[in-house]
Parts: C-alpha cells; sequence; structure tokens
C-alpha cells in the first residue's frame, strides 16, 4: 500500500487494484483535486460534488467492499458538534493485510465501542492543525493514545498555498509538542504488512 499527500486532509492510498482518495475538498480551498475517473471517493465530513466520475462515493458508516478494499466507516461526533450528535465517519480501510484509519476532524474523545469497531490500526492519517477548526496537539494526544496506531501521519496543517477558513498551527511546532519522534519526511510511503514495529512512529508526508 502506498500513500501520497496533498494538502489538508487529503491523502491518496494507492493498492494494486484501487486508488482511494480521501476528504478531496482541496478545490474549495484554492488547491487542485488529484480525483481522477475510476477512483474510490472517501469523505469523513461534509463535501462539495466530485467532477470526475468516481468509481463510488462513500461518506456514512457502514461496512464496504470495492476492488479488494475493506472500508469499515465509524459513526463519530465532529468537532464542532453538540454532544449527543454525531455528523463525522471515521474511516477504517483494509487492504493487503495493512489497516489504516483516516480520523478526519472529529471530537477528541472515542467510545469504547468506536475503538473495538476500529480494532488494531497499522498507519493514522491525523489533523493537527488546531485553532477550533480541528484537532490541536491536546486532542491528537488523545487519539493517538487510546488507538495506539504503528504510525502517524499528521495533516491539515499550515499550508500558505491554502485558503483555510482558520489559520492552522504549524508543522513543526506540532511535532515538537506532540512528542513523538519524526522519523522521516518523504514524498510518497509505502508500507507492506509486518514491517512495521510496535514503537508508534511519525513520519511526514511531503506534499505533492
Amino acid at each position: 500500500m502506498e500513500f501520497q499527500y496533498y494538502g489538508a486532509n487529503c491523502i491518496k492510498i494507492s493498492t494494486k487494484k484501487a486508488n482511494v482518495i480521501l476528504d478531496d475538498n482541496l478545490s474549495d480551498l484554492g488547491g487542485k483535486s488529484p480525483m481522477k475517473a475510476g477512483d474510490i471517493a472517501l469523505y469523513t465530513g461534509p463535501h462539495g460534488a466530485s467532477t470526475v466520475e468516481t468509481k463510488i462515493v462513500i461518506d456514512q458508516p457502514g461496512e464496504y467492499e470495492v476492488s479488494n478494499v475493506s472500508i469499515h466507516g465509524v459513526s463519530a461526533r465532529a468537532h464542532m458538534d453538540e454532544e449527543n450528535k454525531k455528523t463525522a465517519t471515521v474511516f477504517k480501510i483494509t487492504s493487503e493485510d495493512v489497516k489504516v484509519l483516516a480520523v478526519g476532524h472529529i471530537y477528541p474523545e472515542l467510545s469504547d465501542q468506536q475503538l473495538e469497531e476500529i480494532g488494531m490500526i497499522d498507519v493514522m492519517f491525523l489533523p493537527v492543525g488546531g485553532n477550533g477548526y480541528t484537532l490541536d496537539v491536546v486532542g491528537a494526544q488523545k487519539i493517538i493514545k487510546k488507538v495506539e496506531p504503528k504510525l502517524v501521519i499528521p495533516t491539515h496543517y499550515d499550508d500558505k498555498a491554502l485558503n483555510y477558513p482558520v489559520p492552522q498551527q504549524p508543522l513543526a511546532d506540532v511535532i515538537q509538542q506532540l512528542g513523538i519522534e519524526s522519523q522521516e519526511t518523504v514524498p510518497k510511503l509505502k508500507v507492506k504488512s509486518g514491517e512495521l514495529s510496535d514503537v508508534i512512529k511519525l513520519v511526514v508526508l511531503e506534499k505533492q
């Protein structure tokens, strides 16, 4: 499984048989969409209409199987939701024996039931920009402690090329406060089952 980062929360997950595009709202932020015809589109929260003919759009909780990719959407409280509302979806994506969690802009509390649905995770994409818009360092630390992924990839931090409605924290500041050693910065990341250690590590993906 291979990962590339395009800014905001937008990640491209490539498997042998499919491309999954996560949270592509880049056109709304002044960026360029990486979505292509035939891609699987996942959205953890509200989104606009896609301008290309995707294979499927998934933006709700449930279990899906598309092109040998298993997708499990878990209902979650969005960062700005009232206490009893759940308008966000956390996605567990499994393919080639690699388990990925896409968190999105959620409130930093996960119940035992949600954690049971999520299960073991190899790679977690985690927004960290804070400022009332998404998870801040404290919220990110809570999610990491609950999920215990093997690899954390930060998303949705300060980016001068995107027009965020709320300024986001610089990545260097976030990494320093997280207290997880940054292992490397790479343009793309390939992960195979069984290659990751049990010690939580952080990898920064260069924006494409």
